[in-house]
């Protein structure tokens, strides 16, 4: 088993334990299952620089990266630095995350929030909805057309914005359809968790232009940005690069700024 199996292994059996305690009735009673959400496809589109800041505190490959400060004090320092949106992980077992940090992220910004995760069923899609989430992610690697199609749909259906994320054309052929607003290519491969510009720039010309183009991963300079740009990407992931900083706001800041 790849590291990517093992989570979402552990994911399905944390998702049936989920269920068991809290129905879905007291997810849909949660205040922010009524508000409009933010659209990260649109800032995206209107903005110069496309940085989707990223909250996390540890990863597979990194173990910890940065746990000194509370979730307020990282996603207001991103809002202040100027980024187009945040990425919250909200995976406990591999990347330290909750929730709860996606609750106190809404709580402490006015901008759009992805639920960072590894969604394998609905029931996580109206978990990020309750929790006041803009967006979700979804992971072409570990889902089937069918599965792609029936969470971006319901996600649509709740009001929130799809991300879809790839690594290769056969991923990004299998997956493409109109119930996506975004699609990202992942430079890190995920069973290796090598990382290298070149999948995004490979895969750039084989995404529809109705689809705004996301790098994620492995962007810590603002030469990979200018590199990518002329591939037609409007959004950029980062999260280790602010996050393994003594202020993530502050490095954001900087980044933006130099951008």
């Amino acid at each position: 088993m790849n590291i990517l199996d093992k989570i979402i292994f552990d994911k399905q059996r944390e998702v049936v334990l989920k269920k068991s305690i809290i129905p879905i009735s007291q997810l849909e009673s949660s205040v922010f299952f009524e508000r409009e959400i933010i659209s990260l496809s649109q800032k995206l589109r209107e903005s110069n620089s496309g940085i989707i800041a990223e909250h996390k505190r540890r990863s597979p490959s990194k173990s910890i990266i940065n746990n000194n400060f509370t979730v307020e004090e990282v996603v207001k320092g991103y809002e202040d630095a100027g980024a187009c949106g945040i990425s919250v992980l909200t995976d406990g077992k591999y990347f330290g995350g909750s929730l709860d940090d996606l609750l106190l992220a809404r709580a402490s910004v006015n901008i759009p929030l992805l639920r960072k995760e590894f969604i394998v069923d609905e029931y996580q899609i109206l978990e990020a909805k309750a929790h006041g989430a803009d967006l979700i992610l979804l992971i072409a690697a570990v889902l089937t057309r069918e599965e792609i199609k029936s969470l971006s749909e319901f996600a649509k259906k709740l009001g929130l914005e799809v991300l879809l994320e790839v690594h290769n054309l056969e991923e990004l052929q299998k997956s493409i359809m109109p119930s996506l607003d975004m699609i990202g290519v992942n430079n890190r491969n995920l069973k290796t968790f090598e990382v290298s510009l070149d999948y995004s720039k490979q895969l750039a010309s084989q995404i529809p232009d109705e689809f705004v183009k996301v790098s994620e991963s492995g962007i810590s300079s603002v030469e990979a940005i200018s590199e990518l740009k002329p591939f037609g990407y409007k959004g950029f992931l980062i999260g280790e690069n602010f996050m393994k900083t003594d202020n993530a706001g502050e490095a954001a800041t900087e980044f933006i700024k130099q951008l």
